[in-house]
Formats: structure tokens, sequence, C-alpha cells
């Protein structure tokens, strides 16, 4: 997934108020939209290098919106707005080995009166139902975490796809981690335990769980390559 044009680089003065970040751009301070509503844990120390983009709708409030965070040097991509893109984009061009037989692809699909999946994938002969997570935690050398806060959402996520799982549809769960520096993943049991219990028993009714890393540069995000779960 390309960004538009490339991205802006300053320095992170603070996050506030969950939705804002002040950033320091040319000897001056500017606020931009931060589209992450988790904890952002371990990615907000003042001074950490940050990449921003610019938008061109005059109609918005704020022009900015932080994409990446710069960590020991490597590059995490905190918009969470853009995690289905760069799915998408992956799904499009074959990219996720385990989902490439679904030729059909419908995204944001209704699946019950309080749920909506993000992807809908079909061939002739079965459908399946795809939920995505951004992971950005990283709290272990190579070992990426979700989530980085509790997330009731996600857990009502799981327990419906264990619901589909059983209505026949197939079930996937994706862990999409915006880093390059990690080649592990596991459930952080310690911030969420209700969401640990969710994720332990969609295992045991064969939701399938994909974790994929991504590549980042300040023109584009990409899926990479499949990690292991630890879980």
């Amino acid at each position: 997934m390309k960004f538009k044009e490339l991205l802006l680089q300053g320095t992170l003065i603070k996050r506030y108020k969950r939705f804002f970040v002040d950033i320091r751009y040319k000897n001056k301070t500017i606020t931009a939209h931060c589209p992450n509503s988790g904890s952002m844990m371990g990615l907000l120390n003042e001074g950490n290098k940050v990449y921003f983009s610019k938008s061109d709708n005059p109609k918005r409030k704020l022009k900015y919106t932080i994409e990446i965070i710069v960590i020991n040097k490597n590059f995490v991509g905190v918009n969470t707005h853009l995690s289905n893109k760069i799915v998408l984009e992956g799904l499009k061009q074959k990219k996720i080995k385990e989902l490439s037989s679904f030729q059909n692809i419908q995204t944001e699909v209704k699946y019950s009166d309080h749920t909506r999946f993000d992807f809908l994938l079909s061939n002739s002969k079965k459908k399946c139902f795809l939920e995505v997570k951004n992971v950005t935690l990283s709290r272990k050398t190579k070992l990426a975490e979700f989530p980085d806060s509790i997330t009731s959402r996600g857990t009502k996520h799981l327990n419906e796809l264990i619901s589909a799982k059983k209505k026949g549809y197939e079930s996937y769960m994706l862990y999409l981690i915006q880093r390059e520096d990690c080649g592990s993943f596991k459930i952080a049991k310690d911030i969420d335990e209700e969401y640990k219990i969710a994720f332990n028993k969609a295992l045991k009714n064969k939701v399938n769980i994909l974790c994929y890393s991504c590549k980042l540069s300040n023109k584009e995000i990409k899926i990479s390559k499949r990690i292991n779960c630890d879980d």
C-alpha cells in the first residue's frame, strides 16, 4: 500500500486525548491526528522520530496524520486505519498463502446485528470470514504481542469467529504486525486475560490464526512474511 506522497519526518513531542499528537517539524510544533485507540505502549517516548502524512482535504480540522514511529531504528506502523488496506492488497496479490484460494473478496461484511467482519472471502467451494488486528507492541526482542490494552471488542470478534465456524464458515484471525523486527507473536495475557481466554477458546474451536509482519518505509507499507505464533 503506497502513500499518496512521501511521508514527512518530524520528532514526537507528546500524545494526548488519545487521538492527538504534537510533533516538532521544521522548528515548529504541529498537531496531528493519531489514528490508534490503543495504549501504543513503548512507542511514545518524547524525541522519537516520526513520519506523518498531510491531507489535501480542506474540510479536515487536522491536516496531518501520524503514520510511523521509529523505535531503535525500526519503523512501526501506528495507523490502524491502514491495516485493512494493507491486507486487501496482500489478498489481491496472493501474498497470504493460506488465503490464496479465495477469488472473491468483500469488505466490511455484516455477520450479525452486532458484528461486522473485515472480510468475507469465497470461492466455488467455501466461504471464509477474516478479521484483522493491527499489532505494534513489542516488549521483548523480536517478539510481537497483542493487545496493548484491554479490548472487549477484540474478545467479541474472537467469539463471533467461533460462532461463524460452528455455522460452517471458515474463520481466520490475522494479526498484522506493522513492524519488521519481530520473528514471533504471542497474546499479552498480563494485559488482557479475558482476551487470552477467548483466544484459547478460538484455537480449540479451529479458528485459524495467522501472523504476518510488514515491510515499511516512508513510501509504502506492505505485507512481508508469516511469523510463528507462540501460543
